[in-house]
């Protein structure tokens, strides 16, 4: 935080950013998911994401609440196949494997 600006307005605040060629937007997510190079992934669960602009540059702030473990198949994910298209989860869990974790090619497989 910079010194002095911790009572400032937060509409004050974004003003002067934008005057110092800062740009925020929120983006409305709820999770984000990193895949690290070495197979594993964090997860970030009731994310909140802000991207910044700033001199041609873009960066994203992500909070929430933070998980790690290994990448692969979302349970959730697994039951909304499964919904959708009547099948068992083993069978969305399969299918799911086969896309590669894309949801619309697991359903479409299944139907």
């Amino acid at each position: 935080m910079i010194p002095g600006l911790g009572g400032m307005n937060p509409k004050k605040m974004a003003g002067m950013m934008k005057q110092m060629g800062i740009d925020q937007d929120e983006i409305d997510a709820d999770r984000v998911e990193i895949f690290k190079k070495d197979g594993s992934k964090i997860t970030v669960e009731n994310a909140q994401v802000v991207r910044i602009s700033m001199q041609g540059n873009e960066s994203f702030q992500v909070t929430g609440d933070i998980g790690e473990g290994e990448a692969g198949l979302n349970e959730d994910d697994v039951k909304m196949v499964a919904e959708k298209t009547g099948k068992s989860e083993n069978e969305a869990k399969k299918a799911l494997e086969e896309s590669e974790g894309d949801i619309a090619q697991a359903i479409v497989k299944l139907s």
